[in-house]
């Protein structure tokens, strides 16, 4: 399961820098901004004169998949987490302690003062 997570996860890095790059290509309304410096009369030349329905449509589709990739990602964390706690008992460890110790220790006399040094 982890492995699969794994490649989700890569998968949802890549959409997101795909997403990323096609609403900064997309042409600003006032055609200024990044859209025209990242080639936003190129995409007209490639893409055709509807540059504008391809570009918001490849940002709908990235936008789905995001967030649909994100919410699976999220479950699948919850079932692997849920699983590993049920599998492993209770989360935390029991530990027994003796009642009282075995050897109790002998009282110890106090410590004498150590003697002045003479000069």
């Amino acid at each position: 399961m982890s492995i699969l997570l794994t490649v989700l996860t890569a998968i949802l890095i890549i959409i997101s820098i795909f997403l990323v790059l096609v609403v900064l290509a997309q042409k600003a309304k006032s055609d200024g901004g990044v859209g025209s410096a990242l080639g936003g009369g190129m995409t007209e030349a490639t893409f055709g004169a509807d540059t504008g329905n391809v570009l918001s449509k490849a940002t709908i589709n990235a936008a789905i998949a995001f967030f649909v990739l994100s919410f699976v990602l999220y479950l699948g964390h919850i079932y692997v987490r849920k699983h590993a706690v049920a599998a492993a008992g209770d989360s935390l460890p029991s530990i027994t302690a003796p009642a009282k110790p075995a050897n109790p220790a002998p009282a110890t006399a106090p410590a004498s003062a150590p003697a002045p040094k003479k000069p």
